[in-house]
């Protein structure tokens, strides 16, 4: 197998020690040293927290219910507002929550619903969408 030294990152995970082991090479060439990275869509960060995670699926999310609110303005049905909230933007909020969300902070955990219930707005329904925190953990 061949590996590729530019897309190789290496991380430390837990505090961080006084005495660093020494920098990974590969092929003569030192492998980047990270502290966060994006893997499978997922911002893992080495203190294993999860605040640059929830920031990056905040601005998608706002992005995609800017698009949702412009829909409604434009004259879309309920039934087309609930389709592009459930095929857009809710699988930005779900998207690997099993290995996330149990570490959130309640700071985190209010953004994420915050912006649920802007979508919900959104739609004008009367009944409620399911909780995002409750839908996949529960």
């Amino acid at each position: 197998m061949k590996i590729n030294q530019r897309k190789t990152k290496e991380m430390l995970i837990g505090p961080i020690v006084k005495d660093q082991p020494p920098q990974l090479t590969l092929n003569g060439a030192m492998v980047e040293r990270v502290t966060t990275f994006k893997l499978l869509g997922v911002h893992v960060s080495s203190n294993l927290k999860w605040a640059q995670h929830i920031d990056a699926i905040a601005s998608k999310v706002s992005s995609r219910l800017f698009f949702l609110k412009q829909l409604k303005r434009y004259g879309a049905s309920i039934n087309d507002l609930l389709c592009f909230y459930t095929t857009v933007v809710r699988p930005v909020l779900e998207y690997a929550c099993s290995v996330w969300h149990s570490s959130l902070t309640v700071g985190q955990h209010e953004a994420l619903e915050s912006l649920q219930k802007r979508g919900h707005a959104y739609n004008l329904q009367p009944r409620r969408l399911p909780d995002v925190t409750h839908h996949r953990w529960h």
